[in-house]
């Protein structure tokens, strides 16, 4: 796993441009700590920094391919490309000579052998550039999923991109500003696909090929969901999933470094956690590693809501048992998620605030605690998506509801002494910013896409619309926020979920069957029957977990009101001051502004760590 930038100009000589491209390079060293490197030509700069995972000593990067003394080509990679070893064979015995044992040579040289068409070739998450110094055309390309990010900011004579944000703010080129369209998307909490918040910058869409030639920019599409009749009977599509999960996790089991899973005793990564022990007891490898989040005093001030009904704590460490895994709990401590130095890492992780308020810190800090023992690990991100799991998938008014279902699921859900995520935005900006407008505007775009079969039912034809919307909009969400987290502190996140065979499958298979049981994942709980105890397989779906740590809200609040009293705080250009001011009445639980508060202060540190970039 790594970090790319690179910078594509036409109309100038790139060679004159080295620190400026060790500057956009230099802001991703937290996603390739081991090694780093630059490409120079007149027209094209690619940058490079390494985690090394496969063939430490042969994969630096960029990697080039000359012969006769003329250059070919160049790439700048990030990810893995778990058929690597197929693609390798084949193209071995079609005369290919290999230097080295990486997957990044294999995927280069597959694009000299079979030209642009063979990313339909390609299993796993990536994001890559090539540059093609016989055409002088540059190819950016991402994975069908959107599991690895890739961005890019067109330019008068070329483009920039990066594996982050910040890799293409670091060019004069490209200033930071978001305007009113950023801020809609920033706080609609609604993916829109190639939205990249920043004004002039773009998100390569996950399944697209950018090609940029002098004078011409093209997307291309390689990968959708289509819809195809389901023909499998019951056992056989039970059977068929456990194939393909156990077969993705067996492909994603391949690294020259410490592998973990991330389990929090829930059905999907106790699933995953499963299979890795079985696939490593079968090649005779150490038991599988694993790890999970837990609060200091979580036990004693856990509370069940509609959310989450179960500690994670007992399921994992159940789990753990009976695979026999070398497991650890991370237990943080409320100091730690209200740091201001821990929250500001999130936020330059990701550029922007997410509004997940202590999940994104806790994450950054799991993580952080897991890269001091392994590189690389497997999560269950996206099951929910793939077999229906979130609650909304089963609540009648919200598949009704004629907008995303999270949204209306959220607050179906939502506790009635809590306030929503907006509540202390400023309503005039609220109005201003035409929200409902723009996700009635996504909602009806996302909608336009679903691809349907003639004969389905109503209820069939609304699920498959459904979890359309879950796989192309939400999931995006989640993986993104675990790409940002882990990525800063070098770890490399695998999501065997994603696999695009799994996900074509189950995407097709009936949502009869999927809830074949009268549960959320009848499916995936049948395909992990005999993997994990019965008490695991039966537990009720539970999310990543907050702390209960009622002083936790305090701190909020606390913080809240210091930066109310600072009349340079960015928090006034935003904010309700009335709403601001009942959260910070003295008899108002904290915990009930929890949500909104944590939102309205990550914005204004955002603001404070991006200065000038808020434009309305």
């Amino acid at each position: 796993m790594c970090g790319i930038a690179g910078w594509v100009a036409f109309d100038r000589d790139l060679t004159r441009q080295r620190s400026l491209v060790q500057a956009m390079t230099g802001t991703m060293i937290c996603r390739g700590p081991d090694a780093g490197g630059v490409h120079l030509e007149a027209h094209a700069a690619l940058g490079h920094r390494r985690l090394a995972v496969i063939d430490l000593e042969g994969g630096a990067q960029p990697m080039k391919v000359e012969r006769d003394g003329r250059l070919l080509a160049v790439m700048t990679y990030s990810g893995e490309v778990y058929n690597f070893q197929e693609l390798r064979t084949e193209l071995a015995a079609a005369g290919v000579r290999f230097r080295t044992r990486s997957d990044t040579e294999t995927v280069l040289e597959a694009y000299l052998h079979w030209g642009p068409s063979f990313v339909e070739r390609l299993n796993g998450m990536f994001a890559f550039a090539i540059w093609d110094a016989r055409t002088e055309e540059l190819l950016l390309v991402r994975d069908r999923m959107g599991v690895k990010p890739l961005y890019y900011y067109p330019t008068s004579d070329g483009v920039l991109f990066g594996s982050e944000p910040k890799a293409i703010l670091a060019n004069p080129e490209a200033p930071a500003v978001v305007s009113k369209d950023g801020l809609r998307e920033l706080l609609a909490f609604v993916k829109t696909p190639g939205h990249a918040v920043y004004q002039g910058m773009a998100e390569l869409k996950p399944g697209h090929v950018l090609r940029v030639r002098r004078g011409n920019l093209s997307l291309q599409r390689y990968w959708q969901l289509t819809a195809r009749e389901h023909t499998d009977d019951l056992p056989t599509t039970v059977a068929t999933v456990r194939e393909l999960l156990t077969d993705t996790v067996r492909r994603q089991l391949i690294a020259d470094v410490p592998l973990c899973s991330l389990l929090s005793g829930g059905l999907d990564s106790s699933t995953v956690t499963a299979l890795a022990a079985r696939e490593l007891a079968a090649a005779g490898g150490g038991p599988v590693r694993s790890f999970s989040v837990d609060f200091q005093g979580q036990q004693q001030n856990f509370q069940a809501d509609a959310m989450r009904a179960s500690l994670d704590g007992p399921y994992a460490h159940l789990v753990a048992e009976h695979v026999r895994a070398d497991h650890r709990d991370i237990v943080l401590d409320r100091s730690r998620l209200t740091d201001r130095a821990n929250r500001d890492a999130v936020l330059r992780a990701g550029d922007l605030p997410t509004g997940f308020g202590d999940m994104d810190t806790s994450l950054y800090l799991l993580f952080q605690e897991i890269r001091r023992h392994s590189t690389v690990a497997l999560s269950g991100e996206s099951a929910d998506e793939l077999f229906g799991g979130y609650p909304w998938f089963h609540q009648p008014e919200a598949v009704a509801a004629e907008t995303f279902p999270w949204l209306d699921g959220s607050r179906t859900l939502h506790s009635s002494v809590a306030e929503p995520r907006l509540a202390m935005i400023d309503p005039g900006l609220v109005a201003e910013l035409e929200l409902d407008t723009y996700i009635a505007d996504s909602y009806a775009t996302a909608m336009a896409e679903v691809p349907h079969l003639p004969s389905a039912s109503p209820i069939e034809r609304r699920m498959r619309e459904i979890c359309y919307l879950h796989l192309t909009r939400f999931v995006r969400l989640l993986l993104d926020r675990k790409d940002r987290m882990s990525m800063a502190v070098g770890l490399e996140v695998r999501v065997p979920f994603c696999d695009h065979r799994l996900v074509e499958y189950v995407f097709n298979t009936p949502w009869a069957m999927k809830t074949y049981d009268g549960r959320e994942k009848s499916l995936l709980r049948g395909a992990a029957e005999g993997l994990l105890p019965e008490q695991v397989l039966a537990r009720v779906k539970s999310p990543y977990p907050s702390t209960q740590d009622p002083g936790y809200p305090r701190a909020v609040r606390d913080e809240l009101a210091e930066l109310n009293g600072d009349p340079k705080s960015p928090l006034h250009a935003l904010a309700d001051p009335a709403a601001v001011a009942r959260a910070l009445a003295p008899d108002r639980d904290p915990a009930r502004d929890r949500t909104s508060a944590e939102l309205l202060l990550a914005l204004d540190r955002w603001q404070r760590l991006y200065p000038g970039s808020l434009a309305l």
